[in-house]
């Protein structure tokens, strides 16, 4: 059996270590919280601090970037960025290659489309068809 980890050096010449989560063997940073019924696939990437609910969904190649918070069954779909302290609220969708910046909210339950780009800061809810709706 192989080691469970990986070691990567950050741009500031710090290793982190990064275990492969146990439902889909996506690599989660020490310090991050994901359960243990979430699923982070393979080539995903969840930094430290980051807390990922039950049931939500990481998939392949998107990366969580440190502080964020993911509600319980979101789904981050491939390719997509979360800004640092980003916060995705229950069951909304982050579609393909969607950048979430920094310290944003989006609202529960919202349905942000294949790329798309929420503003570091923004507060973004939809209705179910994915159209923004007024603050």
């Amino acid at each position: 059996m192989g080691k469970n980890y990986v070691d990567i050096e950050n741009d500031r010449g710090e290793t982190l270590r990064y275990r492969k989560h146990a439902n889909g063997r996506g690599l989660v940073a020490n310090g991050a919280k994901v359960h243990a019924n979430a699923v982070v696939e393979a080539g995903a990437y969840v930094e430290p601090g980051v807390k990922v609910a039950a049931g939500a969904h990481v998939a392949k190649g998107a990366w969580v970037h440190a502080d964020a918070v993911i509600g319980p069954d979101a789904v981050i779909a491939a390719l997509a960025e979360i800004g640092t302290g980003a916060a995705i609220g229950p069951g909304a969708h982050i579609g393909v290659r969607t950048r979430v910046g920094a310290g944003a909210r989006v609202a529960g339950g919202a349905l942000i489309g294949d790329d798309e780009t929420i503003l570091d800061g923004e507060t973004v809810a939809t209705d179910r068809r994915g159209l923004r709706l007024a603050a």
